[in-house]
């Protein structure tokens, strides 16, 4: 590591701490002698979200979370349960090891999520989601859970 002070190519670490997010280390410069601090976290990069228009954006969990909470409005639903199921997507996209996601695919996750925490949160998800044509489609997904 490079010493922030004097630029000297070697540094020693004097002591390290874990916090909850981030190791930190105070380190001590080779050549200056002077001391100095870093933080070394995780950097988790999220795929980018690719819009039916063809136009990417970056994952937005707030933008995910408030779509799950509209859908789950005067349900019987806590914010852990939603946290949990916001985490279990995240992770899913963290594992596919893709680059871009759409949001096609990004909806069936939620919908998949959605199904396992309240059902009438489902069906109205599916329903502005998938845009039904008619009410024989919107009958057949009721019919499907």
């Amino acid at each position: 590591m490079r010493c922030v002070f004097c630029s000297h190519g070697e540094t020693q670490v004097v002591e390290t701490r874990e916090t909850d997010d981030a190791v930190r280390r105070r380190r001590r410069c080779l050549g200056c002698e002077r001391r100095f601090t870093t933080y070394e976290r995780a950097e988790i990069t999220l795929p980018a979200v690719v819009k039916k228009d063809g136009s990417r954006v970056e994952f937005d969990r707030a933008k995910l979370r408030a779509s799950m909470q509209l859908a789950l409005r005067k349900r019987p639903v806590g914010i852990e349960q939603v946290e949990g199921a916001l985490e279990r997507i995240q992770e899913h996209l963290l594992q596919d090891g893709q680059r871009e996601v759409s949001t096609s695919r990004l909806g069936e996750l939620v919908m998949r999520e959605l199904q396992k925490l309240d059902k009438v949160a489902y069906v109205r998800f599916a329903s502005v989601y998938r845009s039904f044509k008619d009410v024989d489609e919107f009958r057949q997904i009721i019919k499907d859970i």
